[in-house]
């Protein structure tokens, strides 16, 4: 019987409790990196394409929700149940400030000019501090209607989006009124919000639903109803062509962008998925777990040679070879002194 072949993730060890954020930075000069929140109070820094551990940000009190790294990847900030926002030295690990604030912090984000950090949580509060000021009181955005869960940054830094933990729906703030100028809808409470590479889509995820808007006219592009509860998705950066669910049973779905169809299941985790984000590339995507574990996935299977293509309805046509296959078709070449690839046969008659 012809065994089933398994994707053999890449296990990152290291946190002791619960994973509950990721995020990857753009490619540097330096390549990219992967931050991880954790439970445990320690946010730690990866090399993105590895999973090697570069380092531990170490201060908090209290359990990290939320995590990000700016533009370049030198500097990493973090949001705590222990009350306050820290900013780091990225390269040397060191904290260059701590915002306090009233309740916990459920989630940051740098802005993309790096600027400015935004933050909310418990409080209701969304705040925007000056990172070139940091002495300075922050600006605070209108009173959300809820407790804050995400929030990101998009339209250039022009807009602000936010979600609840108690009450459905995305909300999206004009940050130079700091009033909300649209409402997305949603029947459940928004777990993950990832605003695209491209800045073209928002995905968001509420129970059992993954749904992409439009992220300049705010129109429902595509929604997903999934088999079990999820917790976050990510759409695969470079071709929009597929995106990953993470969720209540413990896999990692990756499913077709425009049919809906699952391509992939990948199990390896020992608990609930809380987080889950493609790399910048969209060659390799991560897991964070209930297990205290980061699994990096390959977007390929590695045990084929994959070519993509799209049908005429949009969908993933793949075609598959395996490796036999292949180192078959290479012992059927031979190159010529001109470079050419020459079958057996032709190469025979020289």
């Amino acid at each position: 019987m012809d065994k089933k072949r398994v994707a053999v993730p890449l296990v990152c060890h290291g946190h002791s409790r619960p994973v509950v954020d990721l995020f990857y930075s753009p490619v540097t000069p330096d390549g990219f990196f992967l931050i991880s929140a954790s439970k445990d109070s320690s946010p730690m820094l990866r090399n993105g394409e590895t999973g090697d551990w570069i380092g531990t940000f170490e201060g908090h009190k209290g359990a990290v929700w939320s995590c990000c790294l700016d533009t370049n990847a030198l500097r990493a900030a973090s949001g705590s149940a222990d009350f306050t926002a820290k900013v780091w030295d990225a390269l040397t690990g060191d904290e260059l400030h701590s915002f306090e604030h009233k309740h916990i912090v459920r989630s940051c984000a740098f802005s993309v000019d790096t600027r400015l950090l935004l933050t909310g949580g418990v409080e209701k509060v969304l705040r925007i501090f000056d990172l070139s000021r940091p002495d300075a009181p922050p600006r605070e955005v209108d009173k959300s209607p809820g407790s804050v869960r995400t929030v990101a940054w998009l339209h250039s830094d022009q807009t602000i989006l936010s979600s609840c933990t108690d009450m459905g729906g995305v909300r999206l703030w004009d940050v130079r009124s700091g009033k909300i100028v649209q409402t997305l809808e949603t029947k459940s409470s928004v777990t993950s919000a990832e605003v695209s590479q491209d800045g073209r889509y928002i995905t968001t995820c509420d129970g059992s639903m993954v749904t992409f808007w439009d992220a300049n006219h705010f129109g429902l592009v595509k929604s997903y109803n999934m088999p079990c509860t999820v917790e976050s998705a990510s759409l695969e950066p470079k071709y929009g062509n597929k995106f990953i669910v993470g969720g209540e049973d413990m896999w990692i779905h990756v499913y077709d962008f425009h049919t809906g169809d699952e391509i992939v299941c990948n199990k390896g985790h020992h608990g609930p998925v809380h987080c889950v984000r493609f790399s910048p590339g969209g060659e390799s995507y991560a897991s964070g777990s209930e297990d205290g574990t980061i699994r990096i996935w390959q977007t390929g299977p590695l045990s084929h040679y994959e070519n993509e293509g799209f049908t005429e309805n949009g969908s993933i046509r793949k075609v598959k070879v395996t490796a036999e296959e292949v180192s078959l078709k290479v012992e059927g070449f031979h190159i010529s002194d001109d470079g050419k690839a020459k079958g057996k046969e032709e190469a025979g008659k020289d």
